[in-house]
């Protein structure tokens, strides 16, 4: 009978009549979903769940590891398809998934009914992940961002639909653009980039940035197209000093805007980093200026330019972002540390943020409509640069969840909002345009 489910799909997504011309549907997605449903229908039962609010064991400075596990724990279209194990049909290597098949297990553990264990172990899955991606190894702080990223690609990796070696094929003729539509262009790259990458992950996290370069000298237009898997925002600069320090011998006299005070250096010293701090954390963004901020016409000069295709040499320019593809989860990563010439620097500037509703149409296409997430993760940072500690907070059916390694506490909706914020998880809701 299983095999006979197989041959079945096979035929059918090799079928030429199967696919309309440019509907966005891959044979792997088709061949996919009519797996899971005969999954499915196999089991003959629904996916039990519980409730899912137990606590990850901290193996060794892995809040990192713990807070990102809790926020994909949360993506039910990944947590689903984990548990179903609908990967296992799905990939095209032969080889065995091994890290999917510990984070699906971690999942399993998470989510399983009646569990009598108010945490769990995750020290197998991270010991595999380090072995894939040595750059984890040992117990250091690490980013969860960065571990973000690694993950997904190399779950993608190993649950990735189309094979890894090809054979070499003659390739056509690159089609000239020029007479295309930027749409039509658009799509034409996202299919070229499925026919290498197409997994549950590109399916859910994936989305499409169009890059748009303007010669000033002749005014070509130069566009690229290049996939993401989360947004990598700036966090406006505010003016954090507010007062500076006069020294002489052991005297210290701090100028702050609103008084001024002859004290010791020990004092001058806290008061400066109290006005600082009252500045840094009195000052609020919203996610809509570090949108912009990303968005912004950038001006290029010549060193910094690429060569213009019709000038054939570097030019004055400007570039602009722009997303193309909207992706179903979208990951947006607040950058808020920063290099300068001599160390790190974290901003502690509070981003305000939508929980409903947060509208990309005005980042997208020129004829883009309202395009509306709601927010159902954020991955938190506190402390600074060498010291920090990362916890989760995900939103539960009755309400928000705060996840802290092994503790699991309500947390109210209104203290979200804070300026520990470093990563948002949002679920598209609805989209007015067509996605390709």
């Amino acid at each position: 009978m299983d095999n006979s489910c197989h041959a079945l799909c096979r035929a059918l997504v090799t079928q030429n009549g199967l696919q309309p011309e440019h509907v966005d549907i891959s044979q792997s997605v088709l061949y996919t979903s009519i797996m899971g449903l005969l999954l499915v229908t196999e089991k003959e039962r629904e996916l039990k769940l519980g409730t899912g609010q137990v606590g990850l064991c901290n193996v060794g400075n892995t809040c990192f590891l713990n807070a990102i596990v809790q926020c994909l724990s949360h993506t039910r279209g990944l947590r689903d398809y984990c548990l179903l194990k609908a990967y296992l049909q799905d990939k095209h290597s032969n080889q065995e998934p091994v890290l999917m098949n510990e984070f699906s297990k971690v999942l399993a553990a998470l989510w399983e009914c009646d569990s009598g264990d108010s945490k769990v172990n995750p020290g197998k899955f991270y010991r595999i992940f380090k072995e894939a991606v040595p750059y984890f190894s040992g117990y250091s702080q690490q980013d969860a961002q960065e571990f973000l990223r690694f993950l997904l690609d190399r779950l993608h990796t190993e649950i990735n639909r189309r094979p890894s070696q090809r054979p070499a094929v003659i390739p056509n003729k690159e089609p000239t653009y020029s007479r295309f539509r930027i749409s039509e262009e658009a799509f034409a790259m996202w299919q070229k980039h499925l026919d290498r990458d197409d997994s549950k992950i590109v399916d859910l996290f994936s989305g499409q940035l169009h890059s748009s370069l303007h010669c000033s000298i002749c005014s070509h237009y130069s566009d690229t197209f290049d996939v993401f898997c989360d947004l990598s925002l700036p966090v406006p600069k505010v003016t954090f000093f507010t007062s500076f320090l006069v020294c002489a011998d052991d005297v210290c006299l701090c100028i702050c805007v609103s008084h001024t005070c002859c004290i010791n250096t020990e004092q001058s010293y806290m008061m400066m980093l109290s006005v600082v701090k009252k500045s840094e954390y009195g000052r609020i963004v919203t996610l809509k200026e570090c949108l912009d901020l990303f968005s912004q016409e950038e001006k290029l000069d010549k060193e910094n330019s690429p060569m213009c295709d019709r000038c054939n040499r570097r030019t004055e320019s400007t570039k602009r972002l722009t997303i193309q593809k909207f992706p179903r989860i979208l990951v947006i990563h607040l950058n808020r540390f920063t290099m300068s010439r001599y160390s790190i620097c974290k901003s502690s500037v509070t981003v305000s943020f939508p929980l409903t509703g947060l509208d990309l149409g005005p980042f997208g296409p020129v004829d883009c409509g309202p395009v509306l997430y709601n927010l159902y993760a954020v991955c938190n940072h506190s402390g600074t640069v060498n010291m920090g500690h990362y916890t989760a907070v995900c939103r539960e059916e009755e309400g928000w969840c705060c996840y802290n390694d092994s503790c699991v506490s309500t947390i109210q909706e209104e203290k979200l909002q804070s300026n520990q914020a470093y990563v948002l998880f949002y679920e598209l809701k609805s989209c007015s345009v067509h996605r390709k």
